[in-house]
This record gives C-alpha cells, sequence and structure tokens, in this order.
C-alpha cells in the first residue's frame, strides 16, 4: 500500500526531530519516525489545515481491519502521565496518525511484524486552529 501524503507543521517537525535525535535509534519505531519526518510537507503552523492531526490534537481514527473506533490525543512522551486518551508520539499508532487528514487511510508496520491500517475519521481541539 502506498503511504499517503503528510502534512507536518514547522514546529512540530523541529520538536519530533529533535526528540528523535535525544532518544537515538535503539527504541522501536525510530527509524520509521524518522522516515515519516523526512517525506513530510512541511508547513509554518499558520497554513496547516484544520483537518490534520497535528501534536496534542485528538484524532478520531479507526482499524480498518478490526472497525474498532478510538479516539486519542497525539502527545510527546513527556505528556504520557497515565491519563486514558492520550498516545505518545513515540508509539506506533502515534508515528501513524502525525500529519494525516481526515478520511486518509495509512498501513504501519508495528513491532513483530503485524500491520495497523487507521483511517482518519475527525480531528478534534488541533491547537493551530484556536490561533486562527
Amino acid at each position: 500500500m502506498k503511504q499517503p501524503p503528510i502534512t507536518v507543521t514547522e514546529t512540530d517537525y523541529d520538536r519530533i526531530d529533535a526528540l528523535l535525535d535525544e532518544t537515538g535509534d535503539a527504541v522501536p519505531g525510530i527509524r520509521e519516525l524518522r522516515t515519516e519526518l523526512e517525506r513530510a510537507h512541511v508547513v509554518a503552523s499558520e497554513d496547516v489545515p484544520e483537518n490534520v492531526a497535528t501534536m496534542n490534537s485528538t484524532i478520531a481514527f479507526e482499524n480498518v481491519d478490526s472497525g474498532k473506533r478510538f479516539e486519542l490525543a497525539l502527545v510527546y512522551p513527556r505528556d504520557i502521565d497515565g491519563s486514558p486518551g492520550k498516545v505518545s508520539i513515540l508509539a506506533p499508532v502515534g508515528s501513524a496518525l502525525l500529519g494525516l487528514a481526515v478520511d486518509q487511510e495509512i498501513q504501519w508496520q508495528v513491532p513483530g511484524g503485524n500491520a495497523l491500517r487507521l483511517r482518519v475519521l475527525d480531528v478534534r481541539n488541533q491547537p493551530e486552529a484556536r490561533y486562527r
């Protein structure tokens, strides 16, 4: 499956790039996230469409294969505090959702050799949209 185009803000790009440099390649999925950043269309925060999953957005999505639906906020690892409803950008699902727009679908390899097929249903609470 060909990966869909993704859009990432300059701020998210810079922060995730720094996080990846700090984390190193020993953590599973880091190389894949770095590849996603490299292929991303990078835009200024004020230019990102409101339907794109950015950091700290709440994303409604479904696992295409199982039909299960989820709603999670995409956050940095420092913001994972044990409360429900959050997913780290370093988690496979978080890496897969970054930069996708509503109705886009992606296939993402997860540790163990399986693949997830995820489709974005809605993007809520996008920080960049709040400041327009």
